[in-house]
């Protein structure tokens, strides 16, 4: 089994060494700066967490989630627009919150307990100063496979930080953006029933 520091960030830097290859001649490729460059937002979460939800006319389903919240310490207002996406260990990319329904998101809330939290979508806009201004929301994607095993979610829209590289004759962005990695062992077997841990490294910055 590939180590996630092969399997998660190999995958999605792929096109970004190729990218880095094309256009910088001596294989290069963009990595975030060491220091902030541009604004960036602070972020924080729970650990992905699976839920099964009775669906009016469609029976139970297994949902997975993370909750989080964002937080504008800069010093003037963000826009937020977030983008979520899970890396599955066989290389799928799953957007959250596609075709989610409202019911998950309710049952979700009341497992939390949290009364401001907030679906995926309600948190984007312009976050204000702060921390009173700050937004709690959850990201949402269908279980698409038993065994999850090690997986990455990937946090777009926390950094205004990009970088333009060419791709033949094409120009292409990478973002800024926040890969958290995660273990579960064995959850084929009793899924939602053992531990999800953080893999190595557990939170790491890449341009993407």
């Amino acid at each position: 089994m590939r180590n996630l520091a092969c399997s998660g960030v190999g995958i999605v830097l792929v096109l970004v060494v190729l990218v880095g290859e094309a256009s910088a001649g001596e294989g290069s490729y963009p990595r975030p700066a060491l220091y902030p460059t541009s604004w960036e937002l602070d972020f924080s979460h729970g650990l992905p967490q699976r839920i099964v939800v009775e669906v009016p006319g469609q029976g139970g389903q297994a949902f997975w989630y993370m909750t989080y919240t964002v937080t504008n310490n800069s010093d003037r207002e963000q826009m937020f627009l977030p983008l979520f996406e899970l890396l599955t260990e066989d290389g799928r990319t799953v957007r959250s919150d596609q075709s989610i329904p409202a019911v998950v998101f309710e049952r979700i809330r009341e497992r939390e307990r949290k009364s401001l939290l907030e679906p995926f979508y309600k948190t984007a806009g312009p976050l204000l100063i702060g921390p009173e201004q700050a937004k709690d929301g959850v990201a949402i994607w269908p279980e698409i496979q038993l065994r999850m095993g090690r997986f990455s979610i990937f946090v777009e829209g926390l950094s205004g930080e990009t970088a333009t590289v060419k791709l033949g004759e094409r120009d292409v962005i990478l973002r800024k953006t926040l890969q958290l990695n995660y273990h579960i062992r064995g959850d084929e077997v009793y899924p939602g029933e053992d531990e999800v841990n953080r893999d190595e490294p557990a939170e790491v910055w890449i341009m993407r």
